[in-house]
């Protein structure tokens, strides 16, 4: 499937190009929804977080 023709999630924007799941013409995510994982325990600034519904996927 092209990255292009994906359907848009407009609720989720995402710029991660290498992600299987990017909408890469509308800059979104193809997803319902997303899962949002934390890398640390208790994280007090966004490199703590993550998307955990993330995969990794051909540009």
């Amino acid at each position: 499937m092209n990255n292009d023709t994906k359907t848009c999630n407009t609720s989720i924007r995402c710029s991660v190009d290498t992600c299987a799941y990017h909408s890469g013409a509308q800059n979104c995510c193809s997803l319902n929804s997303i899962k949002v994982g934390c890398c640390d325990c208790s994280p007090t600034k966004c490199e703590g977080t993550e998307c955990a519904s993330f995969k990794l996927g051909a540009k």
